[in-house]
């Protein structure tokens, strides 16, 4: 989905913190195998070192309208400047020796698209049978008939939860802050 202009982020519906992940700090991530662009299934409980996982709703497809009323859902808008901040970041994170995944909902071909169309330099893993949110409980919200993650970044250590981030807003600056998080907390 297209973003908003960073002028405009600030006409957004802000999301609240509704205590929905409070519980994920220091817990392990589960083990599940997830669908993934790069065309294998990834279970990032595995992967060693330090890991951003960020979850977001959907990004949109051009000349697909987005679900009636999405704007006016605090925290669904910035799908796309989120991913592309991280595409932006790509070396900043790998400077760190941080891998990145993206998570949401959707299927892997629309995740495909998407990457191809965003050039992201990783992965977007597809959750689409929510197995990975259930097992985390992770915030979720229903909008065009679909059950969607609500925006939250998940920031691990092999395997277990070292941050998270939530709500995240705006979307657009958010991978500068996690950055910023991972070059303070590794100093």
């Amino acid at each position: 989905m297209s973003g908003p202009s960073p002028a405009s982020a600030r006409d957004l519906p802000a999301p609240t913190d509704d205590g929905a992940c409070a519980h994920l700090a220091g817990a392990v991530l589960p083990s599940v195998a997830l669908p993934s662009t790069s065309g294998e299934a990834v279970d990032i409980s595995r992967v060693a070192g330090w890991l951003v996982v960020y979850c977001y709703p959907m990004t949109g497809k051009p000349g697909v309208a987005l679900p009636v009323g999405w704007a006016e859902i605090p925290g669904a808008m910035g799908c796309t400047p989120e991913a592309c901040g991280f595409r932006d970041h790509a070396r900043d994170l790998a400077a760190v020796e941080t891998a990145v995944f993206g998570v949401s909902t959707q299927t892997t071909e629309d995740q495909a698209e998407a990457r191809s169309r965003l050039q992201l330099p990783y992965a977007l893993l597809s959750d689409e049978r929510l197995t990975f949110a259930t097992a985390l409980k992770l915030p979720t919200f229903e909008a065009g008939g679909r059950t969607l993650i609500k925006r939250l970044t998940l920031v691990a250590e092999s395997g277990r939860i070292a941050k998270v981030f939530y709500p995240v807003f705006p979307p657009g600056e958010h991978a500068a802050e996690v950055v910023a998080w991972l070059r303070s907390s590794r100093a």
